[in-house]
């Protein structure tokens, strides 16, 4: 049978459009590709990442009350040893019901030596207490040391990790699975936040742990080539990426990956780059151009309103009102909605009272 020229033509273009369809992988997959190359190049520097399979078996060692009702609670438990635990503070909003999930963020410190104590309201000025302020505003909060700070006593020579980074990534992932076990938590919410060492750890941690949809990044990062005028010396401690010095000469040039690569591998999942215009550490004319670079991937996959940059004019700080960006960029996206939020982002004094929408 001939088919007449209309539909013979009707078919070969359908025959050509399954064909060009089947030869381009579609944008998620396309995207999961690039994450996983991106890793791949990462690792080159972090070394490889350990899952442990060791019970985390936690056990509360302290309990306390605040004012406003927020309860506060130490929390010892096993990540990659059966012989060694770690400690984190855990914090449960004051108006939270039996049977009630929350949103639950991980918390990370900035280069303290406090540790945790800072995140938890117990360190520092009050302009870092996050973990506190977001109990404040109706989330389920956990803070745990990075490797060498606070209590978490560490010999980065003999631990088997190729880098402070990735000991503290596969310590994270852990800590994850600490919080979304928790009945009080929404283990679908799951966000992470920090300030300095605490900002670049959220994302490091994000790369490899997808449960984990909103990230808040500040001052905690900028390219190599914008690091003090791409002087990587202080990335290149045995805490942080030894191999920038031992590798790769401490040369942006040389090394495998950068911050474009690593928001880029984040997409769709939600990302907010807080980053002040006279920030000494992490030059911001870098983080314009990581978030310029990482937007394809993101509008790829229909997600652009996903990533955010807020370009407070401060310095290496976090002061109230950028707080409050930052605070609401959770709520937004771990749809969290909290009463009465005041100007830093936690709720007015005479009404601490959150809740979450369903």
């Amino acid at each position: 049978m001939v088919l007449p020229q209309k539909l013979f033509v009707l078919a070969l273009n359908l025959l050509t459009s399954i064909a060009c369809f089947a030869a381009e992988p579609d944008a998620a997959a396309s995207q999961a590709a690039f994450r996983r190359q991106k890793i791949a190049n990462f690792e080159q520097v972090a070394g490889p990442f350990i899952r442990s399979n060791i019970p985390l078996d936690p056990k509360v060692i302290s309990t306390e009350t605040l004012d406003g009702g927020i309860v506060r609670k130490k929390t010892e438990y096993h990540t990659d040893s059966a012989n060694k635990t770690i400690s984190a503070y855990l914090l449960l909003p004051a108006d939270l019901k039996v049977g009630e999930k929350r949103p639950g963020v991980i918390v990370f410190h900035s280069t303290q030596a406090a540790g945790k104590d800072q995140p938890a309201g117990l360190a520092d000025d009050a302009d870092k207490h996050i973990a506190l302020h977001l109990a404040k505003r109706g989330y389920v909060t956990i803070a745990p040391d990075y490797p060498s700070f606070g209590e978490y006593q560490h010999d980065f020579a003999s631990d088997g990790y190729d880098s402070g980074v990735m000991k503290a990534i596969c310590d994270n992932v852990q800590t994850l699975d600490l919080l979304c076990a928790l009945p009080e938590v929404d283990a679908e919410r799951i966000g992470a936040i920090g300030h300095s060492l605490g900002g670049h750890t959220a994302i490091f941690t994000a790369l490899y742990d997808e449960r984990i949809k909103a990230v808040v990044s500040n001052c905690g990062f900028t390219r190599f080539h914008r690091y003090y005028g791409g002087d990587l010396t202080g990335w290149t401690s045995d805490r942080y990426l030894p191999r920038i010095a031992s590798e790769y000469g401490k040369d942006p040039d040389r090394m495998p990956f950068d911050f474009p690569d690593l928001i880029s591998s984040l997409a769709p999942r939600a990302f907010l780059a807080s980053s002040p215009l006279h920030d000494e550490n992490f030059d911001v004319v870098g983080v314009k151009e990581t978030i310029s670079a990482a937007r394809p991937a993101y509008e790829r996959l229909g997600a652009a309103d996903k990533l955010q940059a807020n370009y407070p004019d401060c310095a290496h700080a976090f002061p109230p009102e950028v707080r409050k960006v930052a605070y609401e960029f959770l709520d937004e996206q771990l749809r969290h909605r909290p009463l009465h939020a005041g100007r830093d982002g936690s709720p007015l004094q005479d009404d601490p009272r959150t809740r979450s929408s369903d």
